[in-house]
């Protein structure tokens, strides 16, 4: 139990210390390309997946860890994906997006987090569970025993499958690089303090630090027992099953992981100088609720939320998390240009 708690606890600080000075966070990055046709988060993002995907096959390679994907239910990924994505835009945030902020003292986030939070948990456990489960159970498929991957699909082993394409995506990404030749970061002025703690991190440097956090998350949550790299929306159903007192019932490894993540994006807030209270006024707090409340029930239906299949899944391979990604960009898209491309209109 002890390890459970200070290793969810630690990668949590982790987390959410990179996450705030990175500002990562998801629907910023699919807005951001769609609204004002940057991709700098967005490169952040696949930077962390690659450097998750060669290390997780690494790790597995060496037995540390498990490959561990989500199950396909090629229906619910899709339903819950969308709808998380929609939830997402309204709420401002991702589920990371969210959880970091409150960190930061935004209002609007913890409506967000506890719109998310709710809905997850009566998903899960109360009355939208025969939704989940119908749309889960009949759209389910599998290899074998296993969970689809790209890799089992193929009749190869993970890593070699994972090698070749996150190679193949770095030399694509690379002559497009060259190509395009971009700007670049800004030139440090030296102070490594500054560097780290005072200003923003660069899209790379945010990408290979939440890439290695995730590696890490998949080792220490394999030693306490749960073989799942990061995740979110489980953390805070087990935060909320603590809070109502659910019988027999123990927090987890991932809603350790959770609270660090607030703990340690306060702690970057705090150093940086940007923490402070921030009230957005009830029309929004109303409008991040719902979108919260979207998320939630998205996460769950989809079996996971951005984190568990864009961060975690799609290194894995996994198809289900494929497909839910694609669904959580497709929602996300759709919404946004309804709201700021055609509401602007």
């Amino acid at each position: 139990m002890t390890l459970t708690i200070l290793s969810g606890l630690l990668v949590g600080i982790l987390f959410g210390f990179a996450l705030q000075r990175g500002r990562f966070c998801m629907n910023s990055a699919i807005r951001d390309a769609i609204l004002l046709k940057d991709n700098t988060l967005l490169k952040g993002v696949v930077v962390a997946i690659l450097v998750a995907m060669v290390g997780f096959a690494a790790m597995a390679l060496g037995g540390v860890i498990t490959i561990s994907p989500t199950p396909f239910f090629w229906g619910a990924n899709l339903v819950g994906g969308i709808i998380f994505g929609i939830g997402m835009v309204l709420a401002g945030g991702c589920a990371s997006g969210v959880t970091y902020r409150v960190g930061e003292g935004v209002v609007g986030a913890l409506s967000a987090l506890i719109g998310l939070a709710a809905a997850a948990t009566v998903t899960a456990m109360g009355f939208l569970k025969p939704i989940k489960d119908i749309l889960q159970s009949s759209t389910k498929v599998m290899v074998g025993e296993a969970n689809p991957t790209l890799a089992n699909i193929l009749g190869l082993p993970h890593y070699v499958v994972a090698f070749a394409l996150a190679g193949i995506i770095a030399i694509l990404w690379l002559v497009v690089a060259l190509k395009n030749r971009d700007k670049g970061e800004a030139k440090s002025d030296g102070s490594i303090f500054k560097a780290i703690f005072k200003k923003g991190w660069g899209w790379l440097a945010a990408g290979i630090v939440i890439g290695l956090i995730n590696m890490l998350a998949f080792w220490l949550s394999t030693l306490a027992g749960r073989s799942y790299p990061l995740a979110i929306t489980s953390g805070w159903i087990g935060a909320v099953k603590e809070i109502i007192a659910v019988p027999d019932f123990t927090m987890g490894w991932d809603s350790w992981l959770v609270i660090g993540i607030i703990v340690g994006a306060f702690i970057a807030a705090l150093i940086a100088g940007e923490f402070k209270i921030r009230w957005p006024g009830w029309a929004m707090i109303g409008q991040t609720f719902a979108g919260g409340l979207l998320m939630g029930f998205g996460a769950v239906t989809s079996a996971g939320c951005n984190v568990t299949h864009i961060l975690s899944g799609l290194p894995q391979l996994g198809i289900g998390s494929l497909v839910g990604a694609l669904a959580i960009v497709l929602g996300a898209w759709l919404t946004a240009y309804l709201i700021f491309v055609r509401g602007r209109s």
